[in-house]
């Protein structure tokens, strides 16, 4: 098969063949036909962590071929079923491949059933920003969960828990709505106001003014937006909210001010989370007085991650809440996916165009100098790629 090995020397990557990979006993064989590109990918491509050879690449969308002998019948779970989930790609010092290849193999109960209606290459983006996002909210922050999942540990307890004049009315803010993660974030909050009759949820966020006619509308429902471009934007969210600041803030770019600023536009007693870790030194935030969540999204694997200078232990805590939204998923609990921008090209277009787009490793180092329709630059798109299989 094709894949899109690492080249840890040339920081790069190269299409090249290897052979298939063998199903352990939990797994599925998978034939992908859509993959969608995360800033993870190409930032630790250009900055490797893991060894020449290793196939990169996370969210893919596919249809299963084959099911290893483990695979309990009550999975659901067949040949031919179109499946989506993501994989840990080259962000860690291991071994397990990536998700950008003609084929892959991931734990039967780490994907999503795709339904009819969906097309895969809009399910290849749902999976890694979606289970950010319900990370984020859910299992970090404590809100409600539009599904049931184990019960969660004591310190991600909703506010409504400590705060009782918070239990008639919430509100949250996302910093970078129009984002992959911010998109997922404001439907799952739309999600978690739903399944609760005792309080609404007020959502409020920044943007790019050309957006907010789309994050206005459903399912998103913004009620209030402010452009990221203000330089007073925190003031201006805590005015949405007379003043009294925001009881939940999701800063969904977490690069050098962003925490800081975002800290500014929470209530007293509020609750934060961010996209990217102090450890791996994207932002700078000496005044906070909220320590921010975070964790990253490769716990959900359930796997020891050395990552962005962290050790990250298993957790199978993490893993039965990835396996639940997941199956909330599979089981009808749909999230619109991204806007798309299908990309030309397959594999060998990844890294020349798409890495192109995504830059090395910050919003500021992107580059989208071409005539090519397809190369203008990124702004509320998720980009994705067919994969055809020989």
């Amino acid at each position: 098969m094709k894949a899109l090995l690492l080249d840890a020397k040339q920081r790069s990557a190269h299409v090249k063949n290897t052979p298939n990979p063998q199903p352990s006993a939990n797994e599925l064989f998978i034939r992908v036909e859509a993959i969608a590109l995360n800033p993870i990918d190409s930032r630790y491509t250009f900055h490797p962590l893991a060894s020449t050879s290793r196939t990169i690449g996370s969210d893919f969308a596919g249809v299963v071929d084959a099911l290893g002998d483990d695979v309990p019948p009550t999975s659901g779970l067949g040949p031919g079923d179109r499946v989506a989930g993501f994989l840990q790609g080259a962000c860690s010092a291991n071994e397990r491949p990536g998700a950008f290849a003609d084929y892959l193999v991931c734990p039967w109960d780490l994907v999503w059933k795709v339904g009819v209606g969906m097309r895969l290459q809009e399910a290849a983006a749902v999976s890694l920003c979606g289970l950010t996002a319900a990370q984020a909210l859910f299992y970090r922050m404590g809100l409600e969960a539009p599904f049931s999942w184990p019960e969660r540990p004591a310190r991600t307890a909703g506010l409504e828990e400590h705060r009782p004049e918070a239990a008639g009315g919430l509100s949250f803010f996302v910093y970078g709505a129009s984002t992959s993660v911010g998109l997922y974030a404001a439907q799952l909050v739309r999600r978690s106001a739903a399944s609760s009759e005792r309080r609404s949820i007020r959502l409020f966020g920044t943007a790019g003014q050309k957006h907010f006619e789309m994050l206005k509308a459903e399912p998103y429902s913004y009620d209030g937006l402010v452009d990221y471009h203000d330089e007073d934007w925190p003031a201006k969210i805590r005015g949405l909210t007379d003043g009294a600041g925001v009881d939940y803030a999701y800063d969904c770019i977490s690069e050098g001010a962003t925490v800081s600023k975002t800290g500014d536009t929470l209530a007293p007693g509020g609750k934060m989370a961010i996209v990217r870790s102090r450890e791996g030194g994207a932002w700078t935030a000496p005044d906070l007085t909220v320590e921010p969540m975070y964790g990253a999204v490769w716990e959900g694997l359930g796997e020891f991650v050395q990552y962005q200078g962290m050790d990250l232990p298993a957790s199978p805590e993490a893993r039965s809440f990835a396996v639940a939204f997941y199956r909330w998923l599979s089981g009808g609990g749909r999230l619109k996916p991204n806007p798309l921008r299908e990309m030309p090209g397959g594999l060998e277009a990844i890294v020349d165009e798409g890495f192109r787009l995504l830059g090395s490793g910050t919003m500021g180092d992107r580059d989208a100098k071409s005539e090519k329709a397809w190369m203008r630059p990124l702004s509320a798109e998720k980009m994705v790629y067919g994969i055809a299989a020989e």
